[in-house]
């Protein structure tokens, strides 16, 4: 599969706190933006991959956007972990021969409709009775437990979490899609924002809750060459999934470690042949800050216990070592489950991003126990 497949198209709605409309509607703008950017029409679509959380039927939005037939219909597990499982799936299908134009989306009103930040005991399922009579009905608290491991073995601070959330903000205010876009943060504001879960989560290290819709549309290379925008190959698309629960990953030999993630990136070093060094920019998901320090240094970017200080010396900045989110991240731009993320990598490659890296020829979009390289042709 890998090499044989590209982003040929990508679109969005804007990103907002109250849409006004239907969460259909969201998917169908995204998706017929997607569908013109690669120069397609809706009758090339025969293929669609969402997220089994999304509540938007293939068959109502076939219907919304005149596709006229699917041949490939597929959903990725979890919540953002499945982000760049997305394009996996899409890959699978294009290189398979099961269908030739996948359009994949992933579209909410997750700020004006249900909000996945607050306490829903309606949802609750069986493996929640483990966790719920403990007080855990947040996934800011869930986390919480995972990340503390982490931050007390390297001895990382909220205010080392601060300095990554400076740099997300900073490059949100330059991006004109961004939510926080010309609302840059200083530490001190960090710093005096309220705690979500003491001592570890202040409200600025949690991403944001949002409404709006993404697309892109997945090709064979051959068939990119002559479409609308630049070839951006995938390179590599992998998951690696070593057995912990995807919300409650309170089950390995070390809780500091990232086994899902070291997984994906062992998988996808070989497989590209890139070493992280080549990476021009990281799209790195991050429903809260410290699973950016936690993913840079499972990707191989710095040593255990290293990534504060990485951060803390600007090479997660532009014209840093590796700049990360150049969009503002979920923090910044939007939560739109990191699929947001994959839209600005393609930016990236095809040198059109708010925020470009210069002559950025490599962008990884990691999504924890999902990732993707995608390359210039």
């Amino acid at each position: 599969m890998d090499r044989t497949t590209a982003i040929t198209g990508i679109g969005q709605t804007e990103f907002s706190k109250r849409s006004g409309r239907s969460e259909i509607q969201l998917a169908a703008e995204a998706g017929r933006a997607a569908i013109l950017d690669a120069g397609l029409s809706p009758a090339d679509i025969d293929g669609m991959v969402t997220f089994t959380l999304d509540q938007n039927d293939e068959i109502q939005l076939m219907n919304n956007l005149g596709v006229r037939e699917l041949k490939w219909v597929s959903r990725t597990s979890f919540g953002g972990g499945g982000a760049s499982a997305t394009a996996q799936h899409a890959v699978a299908a294009v290189a398979a021969g099961a269908a030739n134009h996948v359009l994949v989306y992933r579209a909410f009103n997750e700020r004006s409709g249900h909000r996945f930040g607050q306490p829903d005991d309606s949802r609750a399922s069986e493996r929640m009775n483990w966790y719920l009579p403990f007080g855990l009905d947040t996934p800011a608290k869930f986390y919480a437990m995972w990340y503390s491991r982490y931050m007390q073995r390297y001895g990382v601070t909220n205010e080392d979490l601060g300095r990554y959330v400076v740099v997300a903000r900073k490059h949100a205010a330059t991006n004109p899609a961004a939510w926080y876009y010309e609302k840059p943060l200083s530490l001190e504001q960090h710093q005096e924002s309220r705690w979500i879960v003491e001592p570890l989560l202040r409200l600025y290290d949690c991403c944001q809750e949002s409404d709006g819709g993404v697309a892109y549309v997945v090709s064979r290379v051959e068939q990119a060459r002559d479409l609308a925008q630049p070839v951006v190959v995938i390179n590599a698309a992998v998951q690696g999934n070593v057995g912990s629960d995807v919300m409650f990953p309170y089950y390995g030999a070390e809780l500091s470690d990232y086994p899902d993630a070291e997984a994906c990136a062992a998988q996808l070093w070989q497989r590209s042949g890139v070493r992280p060094a080549e990476v021009s920019v990281a799209m790195i998901y991050e429903n809260f800050s410290p699973v950016v320090l936690m993913q840079l240094e499972s990707y191989g970017f710095c040593a255990k216990g290293e990534a504060k200080d990485f951060i803390g010396d600007g090479q997660i900045e532009i014209g840093g070592a590796t700049p990360v989110n150049t969009n503002g991240g979920l923090l910044g731009e939007g939560y739109i489950h990191g699929v947001n993320n994959i839209l600005e990598a393609v930016r990236q490659i095809r040198g059109t991003a708010a925020n470009q890296v210069p002559d950025a020829r490599h962008a990884l979009a990691a999504a924890g126990r999902s990732a993707i390289l995608l390359s210039r042709e």
